[in-house]
């Protein structure tokens, strides 16, 4: 099995930006379901 060291490092840059989107999309979505949370429990004691 060969393993081709240049390839692999030339796709260390896309697997980074990969991983931080992915890093991104998880904030996004607990940011939006912390809001949700609130506005929901804000609703509730008005009730």
């Amino acid at each position: 099995m060969n393993i081709d060291v240049n390839a692999f490092l030339s796709t260390l840059p896309i697997m980074g930006k990969g991983m931080l989107g992915i890093f991104a999309v998880t904030v996004v979505i607990v940011a939006a379901m912390m809001l949700l949370n609130r506005a929901g429990s804000a609703n509730s004691e008005e009730q």
